[in-house]
């Protein structure tokens, strides 16, 4: 049953994003509008269901710190590629540092 409700939310919030997504200019935003906050939707819902109001939202708050520290890996890649130059493989290696370091901060500031 959880799969099912999975699928249904999923699929209404990836339509929604889509049309959201052609609403907008550069086009390229139809992507990033259409998976992952369908999949964040789907899962907080799951969870509200499941395991209350108090668990979603720890969960939404843990979404949030990780597209923070993703945010900040991807900076940290288009820098090093851009300013420096480095191949694609060397730059997201060592911003993977960024990320974990960004990730781990953000859940001892979210537990303190």
């Amino acid at each position: 049953m959880e799969y099912l409700i999975r699928f249904f939310i999923g699929g209404f919030a990836v339509s929604a994003f889509a049309v959201l997504g052609d609403l907008f200019r550069p086009k390229s935003f139809a992507g990033l509008f259409g998976a992952a906050p369908s999949i964040a939707l789907a899962t907080l819902a799951i969870a509200f269901s499941n395991q209350g109001a108090a668990y979603a939202a720890l969960e939404g708050r843990s979404m949030m710190i990780g597209s923070v520290a993703l945010c900040l890996y991807s900076l940290a890649v288009c820098r090093l590629m851009k300013r420096y130059e480095l191949p694609a493989l060397t730059a997201t290696l060592v911003s993977l540092v960024v990320w974990v370091l960004a990730a781990f901060a953000g859940k001892w500031f979210l537990l303190k």
